[in-house]
């Protein structure tokens, strides 16, 4: 059975004013794809107006809320026992975010209640990439 989740989360953008804007976001994990969380952000808050998702391994949200982590587009860190912060990187720029950390961590243990670690079905996931690869060749 495929099961998703979407969970609500506050950000605030840190701009290089040292201000912080609030920007809604939303949590996803589903467990057809049991390695990977999404997080969406609305049109409103996006360069080109359409939205972003930016998905990323849910193993580095789990490092990410006890010490720095990331390689690449993600980094995710603790900032105090608070707040945890997300840096997203793209061709257009970065974004500097920071979420609270106790919410990161409900959506992190709803995902482990769904798909617990290390029992993800990587067979399934890995057949629907090489079917979405290759489509009907």
């Amino acid at each position: 059975m495929d099961i998703a989740l979407e969970q609500p989360a506050r950000a605030r953008l840190i701009t290089g004013g040292e201000r912080e804007l609030p920007v809604p976001a939303k949590l996803r994990y589903a467990s057809t794809d049991p390695l990977a969380v999404h997080i969406d952000f609305p049109g409103e808050v996006s360069l080109d107006g359409r939205g972003a998702t930016w998905t990323f391994a849910r193993s580095l949200l789990e490092t990410g809320l006890r010490g720095p982590a990331g390689d690449g587009d993600v980094h995710i860190w603790p900032c105090g026992e608070e707040r945890t912060v997300l840096e997203l990187h793209s061709p257009y720029g970065m974004a500097l975010l920071q979420f609270d950390t106790a919410a990161l961590n409900r959506f992190l243990l709803r995902t482990y209640a769904v798909v617990a670690a290390g029992e993800e079905d990587l067979g399934a996931v890995v057949e629907r990439g090489l079917s979405a690869l290759f489509g009907s060749v």
